[in-house]
């Protein structure tokens, strides 16, 4: 007698990724009663053997400097984040093992996590709002295409998103930064309350400096605790003080019974169906065995991170669509924008040596985009913003003086002056000519074709650059700095891991790949939430605006699910 043959389970969601977007997406749709699966690259973490950020530099190997021999073979583009140390490398995934190539001398940095938790474990937590200046920029220009949606359409999802999270701030009553539901805001420290009183007397009505509103808790929130400021957050949160979907949005989905994280799952490609012209499943490599398995949905939604989402699509070739899945725009793979950063400058601030800093604040200051706000500036378009604070001069600092023996030693036991430095992080225009498609002949470690990028900053994107450093300098001379030093850092991009773009949202099927809900023109049943469907970039961190688009996704979805029409 033969043995009946159990068909595939058929779930009603595929979440591709468990960063800060699958964990949302796994969470709403959970949450509305659906059986989802959730598909993750890399391994399963345990916080209690995984999370170190309460190990002392002390009890380290390489005293956090890292064992450099194995880091320059293993992860060499990993090492030139510098987020990046002995204990939570980690985190950050094998170059060897996911290569991509770039042009010779034009060089991309991808900085990858492949683990449940994905970015949203190692992440900064500056959670901001985009306003209308933002999502309005590129049809007052005539650059690009414009955005299918505007703040009001967004702006309930901000507050839904928010009040999950948990975000600390103040409120400015700023139009190009909205406020919004915020836990009390940390402090600011003396020197950078002097900073803040120059620039609201010398630059009233234009500039203002604010604390940074980040996605870690001041008060305990939804079942967990405040921050103690420990301070090493890249590594992990036993405490759950900060935002991940480790420690919050997966949790959740979990608490509902109806969801399945399945670690290890390499993504190869997704399953069209040619007459229904919908996806029926995913592809997937076992990272462990090298099987390959197929899974099937009812809908899938691509979290995967902007790259891997679109490298997933590029692979995913079809008779309908042999450039690409959901691509009959061509726009696929294109418009790739990260943040421009590095311009800026430092200085020492006279006065309060009698103070110190007390526990490391896993936050600093924000100074919010005022250029081309009320008035065109001649040089450039769009805008950027500053992050940045000031603390004391640590025993370090003896590696630049001259002096040896007790005294010097004396000298060094005591926190030297203090020090304010604006970091600057400017808007990337989107441009067709940034763009990723795969190479024909580099593949990983699963024999996925990888990707070959290209992407380059221009003149707008440098000449913004340039201004940071005049307007850092201007704000520190009118708060009375010394020893002020303009700086123009030549990062590569990437390396500000705010990739967008690649599969852009847009009204028009012939020039977008996604429409206003971040459904894919081409398939109706396939979604893009994380960073890929970005249109323009904006000059703030974008990861509260990927959560918040993403549950919003989640709702219509659902909704059409209910209504038979996916």
């Amino acid at each position: 007698m033969s043995k009946k043959t159990v068909p595939p389970k058929t779930y009603d969601a595929i979440v591709v990724g468990s960063g800060i977007t699958g964990g949302w997406a796994a969470k709403e749709f959970s949450e509305k009663g659906l059986e989802v699966l959730l598909l993750e690259a890399g391994r399963a973490i345990d916080p209690a053997k995984d999370y170190t950020e309460h190990i002392p530099v002390w009890k380290k190997k390489f005293r956090d400097m890292g064992d450099r021999k194995k880091a320059n073979a293993e992860q060499p583009v990993q090492q030139t984040c510098g987020a990046v140390d002995e204990t939570n490398a980690k985190f950050f995934v094998k170059d060897k093992e996911n290569p991509y190539t770039t042009e010779e001398g034009k060089p991309f940095l991808w900085i990858r996590g492949r683990h449940v938790g994905g970015r949203s474990i190692m992440w900064g937590r500056q959670s901001y709002r985009w306003s209308d200046l933002d999502f309005e920029a590129n049809q007052r220009e005539g650059i690009a295409v414009d955005w299918p949606i505007r703040y009001q359409d967004i702006a309930p999802w901000y507050d839904y998103v928010e009040d999950f999270i948990g975000v600390s701030g103040q409120a400015e009553g700023l139009p190009q930064l909205p406020d919004g539901k915020f836990l009390p805001p940390m402090e600011m420290n003396c020197a950078e309350l002097d900073v803040k009183d120059a620039i609201a007397k010398y630059f009233p009505g234009e500039r203002k400096m604010t604390i940074g509103r980040s996605a870690v808790l001041t008060q305990p929130h939804r079942g967990r605790a405040a921050c103690h400021y420990c301070g090493p957050c890249d590594h992990g949160c036993a405490t759950k003080s900060y935002f991940s979907s480790l420690n919050s949005t997966l949790p959740a989905a979990l608490a509902t019974g109806r969801l399945t994280i399945r670690p290890n799952s390499v993504v190869h490609s997704l399953i069209f169906d040619s007459t229904t012209r919908k996806i029926t499943g995913v592809r997937l490599i076992d990272a462990e065995t090298h099987a390959t398995v197929e899974v099937h949905a009812r809908v899938v939604f691509l979290c995967a991170s902007t790259l891997e989402s679109t490298r997933i699509l590029l692979n995913s070739t079809t008779t309908e669509f042999p450039n690409g899945l959901a691509n009959s725009s061509g726009q696929l793979g294109h418009n790739l924008m990260d943040h421009v950063m590095g311009g800026g400058a430092s200085g020492r601030i006279p006065g309060h040596e009698d103070r110190i800093v007390q526990g490391r604040r896993p936050n600093g200051i924000y100074v919010p985009r005022f250029r081309n706000v009320n008035s065109k500036h001649p040089g450039f378009l769009r805008g950027y913003g500053f992050q940045g604070g000031a603390d004391r001069d640590g025993w370090d600092r003896g590696t630049g003086m001259a002096g040896f023996g007790p005294e010097f030693k004396k000298i060094l036991s005591k926190p030297g002056p203090w020090r304010f430095g604006f970091y600057g992080f400017g808007e990337c225009l989107p441009n067709f000519e940034n763009y990723a498609e795969l190479d024909k002949e580099v593949k990983d470690a699963w024999g996925i074709p990888a990707l070959r990028i290209r992407c380059n900053w221009r003149e707008n994107e440098r000449a913004l650059l340039k201004d940071m450093s005049i307007t850092a300098a201007e704000m520190l001379s009118a708060a009375g700095a010394e020893e002020i030093t303009p700086f123009v850092e030549d990062n590569a991009p990437g390396l500000t891991i705010h990739e967008m773009g690649t599969a852009r949202m847009g009204r028009d099927p012939k020039t977008s790949v996604l429409d206003a809900h971040n459904r894919a023109h081409d398939v109706k049943n396939l979604f893009i939430t994380d960073g890929a469907c970005m249109v323009s970039s904006s000059c703030v961190n974008p990861s509260l605006t990927y959560m918040a688009l993403t549950a919003r996704a989640c709702n219509f979805a659902a909704e059409s699910m209910k209504k038979g029409e996916i």
